[in-house]
């Protein structure tokens, strides 16, 4: 049968396929690979499979210098999220997505379907999702224009992400915040799931046997969601708003009944690959499943469910609505899927079947309204080697001084308005509003170096991590995307895990600047180093490029998620103090560095000079000696230092009844002393009456902490080089953190 032909109007209309996401080069290789002019839904298919969000093509060149092998690593990236194996028949599936351009325009349902999303993913590989994460970036909250908007923007997001996770049943144990001017246009809004599932009930997405059945499970098919992958893939402009029809809607309580349907499903044995229909939707689904299996689907899109009347085949294959999947069945076994799904209240119908020929065919009211070839949508995308130049603004910036501020004369004072900033203060008003406990599995939630999720029925628990420092990387990008690697498995190290691989999530800005790309370049090769020499494969991610407002770029922001294995409960260590009398000990070198640190940000509003210095062997070697000192039962808290240095970490370790008395001679000036972010550093409590051991252990591995201090009640007081720099009441410290990101939103 005849396909639908583009009109002659249609044909000469650029406006048409570049609204679909492809430029004209892309067209005439859709045309020139086809040997014929596309019909609409075809160009639309062809647009969001070579967008970037599902492509990478422009990324791809260089995500391939990431390790993905390890003896743990049980699927890398090519599926719906990596598996890590655990040990004991166990594994544990995790993965970062982003929806930064959906939660700009519309926060609340950009949020709440990020995390619908990335739950989706960690469930299509068989696991139960156990944790999420996530890391947000916004612009100030005060003193500035956009900050009216920006506060309205932030709420809605937590409000989202909190109303989808606590609906659905899934704690959100831990994530970090930052804010920055550069986010003010464009926020970032990254979320991380993580599951867990027995070895043999994995799952694929790799369609095969021919006749098989394609099954549609999930809510109906509406016009929400269309074009979302192609938004995601172009910048934000005074014309975004208009696009709110490319954010989706969420239902979480329809995500819950599809998780508890699918790993029914799963258990029947009836099944034979799935895929959530994530990123053009039912395009990405359908395309992918059949092309890693080598075969064809053919689709009557008539039995697809819908909730809208008249949709075209376009709108049906491209539409991003929520809470769907995609299933291939074993032979003759639809029946049992059918009744699981319909015993959980959950749509499902068979909508295709699995053919040799490596196409997609698809039908419509008994015509043929598409037809391509796999090999061609999906083997062999666009890519796109970029230029990368180093931009001469960021050789000036390196060479101005990091401190352009007199010594303080009261760094009492300075530590309480630097804890008044959002940026240091206590996210308790995020934490509050997300249910952490739900399951009862969680044993660390949010406010220590990172979460801890039990694994049912062990005595292992996952340690997990999300970090990330965009103005290290603006300064140093392949520096700041080592460090992004280090600190966030030097968290997982600090509360017992030994870390066993990572995620990452990639937000800049355009990749067609060439100065963007050099960050992209050089921050992926620095993720890229930290992982060889900590042994950490990189099990997938998410990229997610032009993040720019009116052609102004965000920071480049990698984020790194870390997994770890807590092997026994014991070994689970938090930040906090234990105990008044606790000997206080230092672990790494503190240099004079405060390039992109949180302290240079507040004093002087802009970033100069360079990020803090990382060598990672010896970053390695403070991670594993700490660690196994925490398995030996000889540490009382461990805390990394990161943003703030030491004087935050000191903050953030005391609790209501317990602060520190430090007496330290690091021969630096008082405010570099304790505002330094250099690296491999971690705070360390212990014992009296076990310090010596510990001492002696660190001294075995060629460490040497130094004594700072103790822990004591109620005070916070800090002598350098023999000075009292700091005696205030532990009150006034905790008032000052606990609430200041509170009182910038009541502004």
């Amino acid at each position: 049968m005849p396909l639908d032909e583009p009109t002659p109007e249609q044909i000469q209309d650029e406006q048409v396929f570049l609204e679909m996401g492809l430029n004209a080069s892309e067209y005439k290789e859709v045309v020139r690979r086809l040997g014929r002019l596309p019909n609409l839904t075809e160009a639309g298919i062809f647009g969001v499979m070579w967008s970037e969000h599902c492509s990478y093509k422009n990324s791809k060149p260089l995500l391939g210098r990431y390790p993905t092998e390890g003896k743990r690593i049980l699927q890398g990236p090519g599926e719906g999220a990596g598996v890590v194996d655990l040990g004991e028949g166990w594994a544990a599936v995790f993965k970062v997505e982003s929806h930064n351009h959906p939660s700009a325009i519309e926060p609340y349902q950009g949020a709440a379907t990020g995390v619908g999303g990335i739950l989706r993913d960690i469930f299509s590989m068989g696991a139960r999702p156990v944790a999420i994460l996530n890391s947000l970036r916004f612009g100030p909250l005060q003193d500035d224009p956009r900050a009216p908007r920006t506060r309205y923007l932030f709420k809605e997001v937590v409000a989202g992400i909190a109303g989808y996770g606590n609906c659905i049943g899934v704690p959100t144990v831990g994530g970090e915040v930052d804010f920055d001017p550069a986010y003010s246009g464009n926020p970032l809004v990254n979320a991380m799931g993580v599951g867990l599932v027995r070895h043999d009930r994995l799952q694929h997405g790799r369609a095969g046997g021919i006749g098989n059945a394609v099954v549609y499970v999930g809510s109906a098919t509406g016009r929400d969601g269309i074009h979302g992958a192609t938004f995601a893939s172009e910048e934000l402009s005074a014309a975004s708003e208009a696009k709110r029809p490319a954010v989706q809607v969420g239902d979480p309580f329809m995500g819950k009944l599809l998780l508890e349907a699918c790993l029914e499903c799963y258990e029947s044995g009836a099944l034979l690959a799935v895929q959530d229909m994530g990123a053009a939707g039912l395009t990405c689904s359908s395309t992918e499943m059949a092309d890693k299996g080598g075969v064809g689907m053919v689709l009557d899109l008539d039995r697809v469910p819908q909730r809208a009347e008249d949709m075209s085949a376009y709108e049906i294959m491209l539409s991003e609505s929520q809470e769907r999947m995609l299933f291939v069945t074993h032979p003759g076994r639809e029946g049992e899927l059918l009744a699981i799904c319909e015993k959980w209240g959950v749509e499902a119908a068979v909508i295709g079947e699995v053919i040799e020929e490596p196409v997609l065919r698809l039908l419509q009211k008994g015509n043929c309204v598409a037809e391509l070839p796999l090999e061609q949508v999906c083997g062999n995308p666009p890519v796109y080697h970029r230029k990368s130049v180093k931009p001469d603004a960021l050789t000036r910036q390196q060479a101005e001084p990091e401190v352009s501020w007199p010594e303080p004369e009261n760094l009492g004072a300075e530590l309480l308005a630097l804890l008044s900033t959002p940026n240091a203060g206590s996210k308790q008003w995020v934490h509050r509003q997300y249910d952490s406990m739900v399951r009862t599995c969680t044993r660390v939630r949010s406010g220590s170096d990172a979460a801890v999720v039990a694994v049912e029925g062990s005595d292992m628990s996952l340690a997990l991590s999300i970090d990330g420092n965009a103005r290290y990387v603006q300064l140093d990008p392949r520096m700041g995307g080592r460090i992004a690697v280090a600190e966030a498995a030097r968290n997982v190290a600090c509360a017992g895990g030994q870390p066993l691989a990572i995620t990452n999530g990639l937000n800049f800005g355009s990749p067609e600047k060439t100065e963007v790309f050099w960050h992209l370049d050089q921050a992926v090769t620095g993720i890229a180093d930290a992982c060889r020499h900590l042994g950490l494969p990189v099990t997938g991610g998410n990229v997610s490029l032009y993040n720019e407002t009116e052609g102004i770029p965000i920071l480049p922001t990698p984020m790194v998620g870390v997994i770890g294995l807590v092997e026994r409960p014991e070994h689970v260590t938090t930040q906090f103090f234990q105990q008044a009398g606790d000997i206080l000990l230092l672990v790494g070198e503190t240099r004079p560095e405060l390039g992109g640190s949180l302290y240079q940000h507040h004093k002087a509003g802009r970033l100069s000079g360079k990020a803090p210095q990382l060598d990672l062997t010896q970053e390695a070697k403070v991670q594993q000696v700490v660690l196994e000192a925490t398995r030996s039962g000889l540490v009382s808290s461990a805390h990394d230092l990161s943003h703030g240095g030491l004087a935050l970490a000191l903050v953030t370790s005391c609790t209501e009844d317990l602060g520190m008395e430090v007496d330290w001679n690091p021969d630096l000036r008082p405010d570099l002393a304790l505002f330094s972010e250099s690296q491999s550093r971690i705070l360390i409590s212990v014992d009296q009456d076990t310090s010596s051991a510990l001492l002696a252990f660190f001294a075995e591995h060629d460490l040497q902490p130094t004594i700072i201090g103790q822990v004591a009640p109620q005070r916070f007081r800090v002598n350098l080089d023999g000075k009292p720099v700091i005696n205030l009441p532990l009150e006034a410290i905790r008032k000052a953190w606990q609430s200041s990101l509170e009182q910038a939103l009541t502004v």
